[in-house]
């Protein structure tokens, strides 16, 4: 609610922007940049989740997690170092530099430049086309909601009076953990597990039913096996009915198969999914009608219930990446300034789990896609243990996948080093509706590992080109002078 003790600013404003996060802080960017009056409301830190508490600090620390260990293997390239250490206080100052360095981009500083009216306050609606804070009224022709989400907390026995961690807090904790126990088996909760580990850690990951279990099945076991072998347990299928803490230990009890395991460890991170955040919006006057996953909007972005307000990113319910929100920023501008039919699901949504090996995907995994439509559907790959520059790095764990139907790309998945790297050119393919076959139609530089995207393509016709009659063909042409 509005505090009336505080003067009152009054605003009017073509766009009204509540979140700056990846979604608002681009649709607000591109409004103010094409000369409209922009209000952005942001309650807590400029550049949201993905730059203070997500994306940004996680990959930090996974780039100390990887130096670590590639001190352990060394040796194999006859190269000769001392075992490392972790300095837990210097590893948060790189992750603290990362964050810092990017901040800039996303800062008041630069939006207030930009011409945009930044207010850090709490908004909320009053009615459909006014936002109000404690020091502001703000009256709007477009309202974009786009304010994230945050860690899901499960209700757990006990869990709430425990001293649990979430991506909130686990990258500024005053202690390196002894053991970390990580509930949850998805992307977060395997990357820190695999970074704690690295950094010398014991970390333990409970999950209630299968590890990565949105990937690819064969190469989320790849990326599961590699895990385990550098001391990561992986426990699948366990549920975590109750939790307690004794002293400095803290206790998950958890069922699997009629057993009651407990598993202890120094410290607990929850890592089971997020909640979108609408918390305080008061969306009912704003006539925004809304449900668990978000603001319920169409393939515009649009609320259904009032044509004035859009959701963007984690807000509208749908995938929740960075790269979507800033895809759905795109869609937002060009809709509403350009009046184009761009659609939020007009373009395959790329996801990378950013472990070593990673595991990427894209568009409809092969169990996704047979059970679509059915046997009409073919797979092609290609492994990295055939690929020269992964042999000349000793890195030949995974492969490249295609997902085929008709000579359509529908999907792929790679697992491997550099995954989500390798996995960009076949973005570019199905976004812009291109064939398998074009794939094998350039020039890949050698030796890279981006190589296996054309071979794997490639690999799709090798029966074809090789078959009988293509033999009796090239024999009958070769009479041709």
């Amino acid at each position: 609610m509005q505090d009336t003790t505080l003067p009152i600013t009054e605003h009017k404003a073509d766009l009204v922007v509540i979140g700056a996060g990846s979604g608002g802080l681009s649709a607000a960017a591109g409004a103010a940049m094409f000369g409209l009056k922009v209000v952005l409301y942001e309650k807590h830190e400029m550049g949201g989740d993905c730059l203070n508490y997500g994306c940004v600090p996680s990959k930090a620390l996974l780039s100390a997690a990887k130096a670590a260990q590639s001190a352990r293997d060394a040796a194999k390239y006859g190269v000769t170092v001392s075992a490392p250490t972790t300095d837990w206080t210097a590893v948060k100052a790189h992750v603290r530099r990362a964050i810092d360095t990017i901040a800039p981009v996303d800062s008041q500083e630069r939006f207030e430049g930009l011409g945009v009216t930044v207010i850090r306050e709490a908004a909320s609606f009053a009615d459909k086309n006014t936002i109000v804070s404690a020091s502001s009224r703000t009256r709007a022709r477009r309202i974009v909601i786009a304010t994230g989400s945050t860690a899901f907390i499960p209700p757990i026995e006990g869990l709430a009076e425990a001293p649990y961690l979430t991506n909130e807090t686990i990258f500024s904790m005053p202690d390196f953990p002894e053991h970390l126990v990580i509930l949850g088996g998805g992307p977060i909760g395997m990357e820190m597990a695999q970074a704690f580990t690295r950094l010398g850690a014991k970390t333990t990951v409970i999950e209630m039913g299968r590890a990565l279990g949105k990937s690819d099945p064969a190469h989320a076991g790849v990326a599961i096996d590699a895990l385990r072998k550098e001391g990561v347990t992986i426990l699948e299928g366990h549920k975590a009915v109750r939790v307690s803490a004794d002293g400095k230990r803290i206790k998950v009890h958890t069922e699997h198969d009629g057993t009651s395991p407990v598993i202890e460890g120094s410290h607990l991170l929850v890592a089971v999914g997020r909640r979108t955040m609408l918390d305080g919006l008061n969306l009912e006057p704003g006539k925004v009608d809304h449900d668990r996953k978000g603001v319920v909007v169409g393939d515009n972005l649009r609320s259904r219930s009032n044509p004035r307000v859009w959701a963007l990113g984690d807000a509208a319910g749908r995938e929740q990446f960075t790269h979507v929100a800033g895809w759905h920023a795109s869609v937002f501008a060009r809709r509403a300034f350009f009046k184009q039919g761009t659609k939020a699901d007009s373009l395959p949504i790329p996801a990378v789990t950013y472990t070593s090996p990673e595991v990427a995907q894209i568009g409809l995994t092969e169990t996704e896609a047979r059970k679509k439509f059915g046997d009409d559907i073919d797979t092609s790959s290609f492994a990295f243990d055939e690929n020269d520059r992964a042999i000349a790095e000793e890195k030949t764990l995974g492969e490249a996948k295609l997902v085929i139907r008709k000579g359509s790309l529908v999907g792929a998945s790679i697992v491997g080093e550099g995954a989500g790297e390798i996995l960009q050119v076949i973005g570019v393919a199905m976004s812009n509706g291109l064939k398998v076959k074009d794939l094998t139609n350039f020039i890949s530089p050698y030796p890279t590992r981006s190589e296996v995207v054309k071979r794997a393509a490639s690999a799709h016709f090798t029966e074809t080109l090789f078959s009988p009659s293509a033999k009796r063909l090239v024999g009958l042409l070769q009479r041709i002078p």
